[in-house]
């Protein structure tokens, strides 16, 4: 909602603009009237839209301004500000204009309203001003066409989205339970059941297909809104709009999408909090329709339609867990999300508000889903954590095995592209999640974030001579003089092991410097490659 509205009245002169202000200013006529009236504000305590207003006498410049109050007289050029067109002294007429003005209205969408009116008489004076701030506060160029008597698409859209939020089973239908909650939602008060039944009886009579097992479909749902609007009471759909993030333009507001309130200060990372982890179990379970704990693409499409575009590319399905089709599992899908608030927390707020978690969980913003860690430096002191997700940065050199690495975590034991893996992990029974991130093997460019982790892992192909040295190498320039835990993996075990071409062996180097001994690895094996190195590494995170 905006924080003010401005008022400009313009017209030839002796219209009457002044005499117009000064009689809402002191509830009568002025017996005599200044060349202009200055600028005045309207307190939005005595506003019906609790706004403070402002009314801007015409002079020869003319700022900007949010809402027009335009006079019979006067020749205009339309602006994309809403107008109102304004016949005043209509004490000196018998009949109305309003005949001769309704053509006018019609040709230009713009036009919200006409008034007549009389500053002498007090005739419709704090209608007018009240016309011209609902006009502002509740437009109806973006929402309707009065040429095709129906909704603009950006309103369809918009309209769209908040009913496939609202209906919390997605079966398509609002029934009296989602309707209920929708209105105490917008409107603070639910819907008695007899009005409930008003509503659908309305629907009922208009729409075919508007009603469909005693609840509101789409359909119906949209002429509703459309009645509204045709009835003049286009409030109660901005009211709705607005409740649901959408600024003027039917956009969803920067503010909405991204809360200021979150700060992440250095060494503390972001989480998801066990109410955000309900909310999307719920999401989920209201788009997995045949109940077989993995979404497909249709149900994923139709889970992202309330986005402005796909959010989740194929790369996510080489990131997480997928069933034997390669769709994504519910394990995987509360990964993915997982990873998206460590890596990209901004990103992850915007995605919580299309699906309206603020709405639906009843919160402020999208902000109270977040967890900010505590510093990790507490964490080392306290020798303690209550982080639940710990990042693993893989080190190796190229066809070291690094990819098979991250893909063995995610049950599988095929090759595939992706520099992150996420999945679960248990530690003492506790449920945690292992993010594993494989590093370019670019020996003299790790920048911080390569390096910042909670654990590291060395990657070496046990079959050829030359692997290992990378490892040793990147342990002695950047992690030898840390605290940093780390474990060193000879991958592709399954071949014939080789001797490797440095001074120490991969045993003794783990020795010297009070590492674990290295971990035997494969990802070539028959069944689904062995999780407890994973196990072993998230436990090493936890406890340094």
């Amino acid at each position: 909602m905006r924080k003010d509205v401005r008022i400009l009245l313009v017209g030839e002169p002796k219209v009457g603009k002044t005499s117009l202000i000064m009689s809402l200013v002191s509830e009568e006529f002025p017996q005599v009237v200044p060349y202009r009236a200055e600028e005045i504000t309207i307190p939005a305590d005595v506003t019906p839209e609790r706004v403070p207003t402002h009314i801007v006498d015409y002079s020869g410049t003319v700022t900007v301004t949010n809402s027009v109050a335009i006079f019979f007289y006067f020749t205009f050029y339309l602006t994309r500000v809403p107008v109102i067109l304004v016949g005043n002294k209509s004490d000196l007429v018998e009949h109305s204009s309003m005949e001769t003005i309704l053509p006018v209205m019609n040709q230009y969408t713009e036009i919200e309203t006409c008034v007549e009116c009389s500053a002498k008489n007090l005739k419709n004076i704090s209608e007018l001003f009240y016309y011209a701030q609902k006009a502002v506060l509740h437009p109806t160029g973006p929402l309707y066409c009065p040429e095709e008597k129906q909704m603009k698409p950006a309103c369809i859209k918009a309209l769209t989205r908040i009913f496939k939020v609202s209906d919390l089973d997605n079966d398509g239908i609002l029934n009296d339970n989602e309707l209920n909650f929708f209105q105490r939602t917008c409107f603070n008060a639910p819907l008695v059941s007899q009005a409930l039944e008003d509503v659908k009886n309305v629907v009922r009579k208009n729409v075919i297909d508007g009603v469909c097992d005693n609840g509101l479909t789409l359909k119906g749902f949209l002429f509703l809104h459309t009645l509204f609007i045709q009835r003049g009471r286009h409030e109660t759909t901005w009211t709705v709009l607005r409740r649901f993030g959408y600024d003027d333009d039917l956009e969803l507001h920067q503010d909405y999408l991204f809360p200021l309130t979150l700060k992440v200060p250095p060494d503390c990372t972001t989480e998801l909090n066990h109410n955000a982890y309900l909310f999307l179990q719920s999401v989920f379970d209201k788009h997995d329709k045949d109940r077989d704990c993995a979404l497909s693409p249709e149900e994923l499409k139709d889970l992202f339609d309330v986005f402005p575009y796909m959010p989740w590319g194929p790369d996510v399905n080489n990131t997480v867990c997928t069933n034997d089709e390669g769709w994504i599992t519910y394990q995987g899908y509360l990964s993915q999300w997982t990873l998206t608030t460590y890596l990209d927390v901004q990103r992850c707020l915007e995605y919580l508000g299309y699906l309206g978690y603020s709405i639906i969980s009843e919160q402020e913003s999208q902000a109270v889903a977040i967890t900010v860690t505590r510093d990790k430096k507490i964490d080392l002191q306290k020798k303690q954590t209550q982080r639940s997700v710990f990042r693993c940065n893989v080190f190796g050199d190229s066809g070291s095995g690094k990819s098979g690495f991250l893909q063995a975590f995610l049950g599988r034991n095929l090759t595939h592209m992706s520099y992150y893996a996420i999945s679960t992990a248990y530690v003492y029974g506790q449920e945690k999640y292992l993010l594993l991130h494989e590093v370019f093997p670019d020996f003299d460019v790790l920048s911080d974030t390569d390096l910042a982790c909670d654990i590291v892992c060395l990657v070496y192909d046990a079959s050829n001579p030359h692997s290992f040295e990378y490892c040793a190498r990147v342990f002695k320039q950047y992690f030898m003089d840390t605290k940093m835990p780390c474990m060193m993996i000879a991958a592709k075990s399954d071949l014939q092991e080789t001797k490797q071409l440095y001074a120490l062996t991969p045993l003794e180097f783990c020795r010297k410097h009070k590492m674990p001994p290295p971990q035997a690895f494969t990802c070539n094996t028959a069944d689904a490659p062995c999780k407890d190195i994973y196990t072993k590494l998230t436990t090493m995170a936890m406890h340094p």
